[in-house]
């Protein structure tokens, strides 16, 4: 791979503003096919498999990933149609959607690439393809949340504002001091757990611990060793019992926020803990997608475009 410019990359929160400016003037794929089947199939990967429970969370539908579609299927009465969710189209998406096509199931395809590895075995009346800018490989901020928002109908202009105005001035300037953080959602927001989870898995490795939880499973056990090196960061909820009392953030989500508006924020608010953090990421992400291109068998570059 060819020497790479690591000052190209930026830091996740400013990916998110990137993100929100571009979607708040990009019409979005109708989601319809929500209503078209009683009990689809819907697989994705890593935080695509997290965007498809959150888009189909109100849908009879069963979840799996690249690991579970096969066993879900044949093990699950009714399913009548499958969706695939994959911001690249590629990596392990063209054998699942190989794989669906030959078990009969009329497949769909939500992706960000026109050009994606799965088209050859979707009808191109079934994908469909969301605006996505050039991120750092990982990230996937514009391109989920462009899925998410099609599905929840919230306005990316007053999250962009709401981020201005109410979340930067809150962020204090030691986030740097901490090398573990405690993040509480409200419980209406579970299914986002796991995305965030891998957002500290990817930017931070093992150098800084994430944890994300409810506010009601943080009550079971969550806390039992404290650490005056943890930080607790709330959203939406008023914390006012776990971690170290000057060691909690209390971020507040706008009124009536759905999942675009806590996953903008909450990434924002990581973002921030990177940018006052060492570049663990940029130090390493060109390494890794030179492994990577060797695991896929396909081309991975720092920047997605």
């Amino acid at each position: 791979m060819e020497e790479f410019d690591t000052s190209k990359l930026m830091n996740l929160d400013e990916c998110v503003i990137d993100a929100l400016n571009l979607l708040s003037k990009t019409k979005l794929p109708s989601l319809d096919i929500l209503k078209k089947y009683k009990r689809p199939l819907v697989v994705g990967s890593g935080n695509a498999a997290v965007t498809g429970r959150i888009i189909f969370e109100d849908v009879d539908a069963v979840f799996a990933n690249e690991g579970t579609y096969e066993k879900k299927i044949d093990n699950v009465e009714g399913i009548d149609g499958a969706i695939l969710i994959s911001a690249s189209g590629g990596k392990h998406a063209p054998k699942i959607a190989k794989d669906l096509k030959e078990r009969g199931l009329e497949v769909w395809l939500f992706t960000c690439n026109p050009e994606a590895l799965a088209k050859e075995h979707v009808d191109e009346d079934k994908t469909l393809v969301y605006p996505k800018n050039p991120e750092p490989y990982t990230y996937n901020d514009s391109t989920y949340k462009g899925m998410i928002l099609s599905r929840t109908n919230e306005d990316p202009k007053q999250i962009l504002n709401y981020i201005k105005t109410e979340v930067d001035p809150l962020i204090p300037p030691n986030l740097a001091d901490y090398d573990a953080f405690y993040l509480i959602v409200s419980p209406e927001f579970d299914n986002i757990r796991e995305m965030l989870l891998t957002k500290f898995d990817e930017l931070f490795g093992s150098k800084i611990s994430g944890r994300v939880y409810t506010p009601e499973q943080t009550k079971h056990a969550k806390t039992v060793v404290p650490s005056d090196k943890e930080m607790f960061i709330s959203f939406g909820y008023n914390n006012q019992l776990f971690g170290n009392e000057n060691a909690r953030l209390n971020i507040p989500l706008p009124e009536n926020a759905g999942y675009a508006a806590m996953m903008a924020i909450a990434y924002y608010v990581i973002g921030k803990i990177q940018a006052q953090n060492e570049p663990f990421f940029k130090k390493n992400i060109v390494a890794y997608c030179e492994k990577a291109s060797n695991i896929f068998g396909q081309k991975i570059e720092p920047i997605v475009k």
